[in-house]
C-alpha cells in the first residue's frame, strides 16, 4: 500500500502488531500507545475493523482468550501479513517525512 493509512487504521494495526486482541483491548492499547491522544469510538473501531477484514489486513483470530464477557460473545482479531506490510510501509513513509523535516530544520538553522 503506497497511500498513507488513516489514523484509525494505523492505530488498530499497531495495536494488533503485538498480538491478538478483542475490540475493547484494541481501544485501550491505541489509547496507551498514543499516550491518550487517540480515542477510538465503538463505531469507528468496528467499522474500520470490518473494512480491514474485507481488505485482508485483519482476520478474526481463532481463539486468543475468553470468548464470553458479561454474557456477550467476544471476537478476537489478528493482523495478517498484508496488514503488517501496510503498517510497516506507513511507518517507513513517516520516517521519511521526519528525515525530510530534520533536514529542512538543519538547513534553516545553517542559514541564520
Amino acid at each position: 500500500m503506497s497511500e498513507a493509512l488513516t489514523p484509525a487504521v494505523f492505530h488498530i494495526l499497531l495495536a494488533l502488531a503485538t498480538g491478538d486482541r478483542h475490540g475493547y483491548a484494541i481501544m485501550k492499547e491505541s489509547l496507551r500507545q498514543s499516550e491518550g491522544t487517540v480515542r477510538l469510538g465503538a463505531g469507528t473501531l468496528y467499522g474500520t475493523l470490518q473494512r480491514l477484514i474485507e481488505a485482508g489486513y485483519v482476520a478474526e483470530a481463532p481463539r486468543a482468550g475468553p470468548r464470553m464477557f458479561n454474557g456477550r460473545q467476544r471476537r478476537y482479531y489478528r493482523i495478517t501479513q498484508e496488514g503488517r506490510d501496510a503498517l510497516n510501509g506507513d511507518v517507513e513513509r513517516m520516517q521519511g517525512l521526519v528525515r525530510a523535516a530534520r533536514i529542512l530544520k538543519a538547513a534553516r538553522g545553517a542559514a541564520k
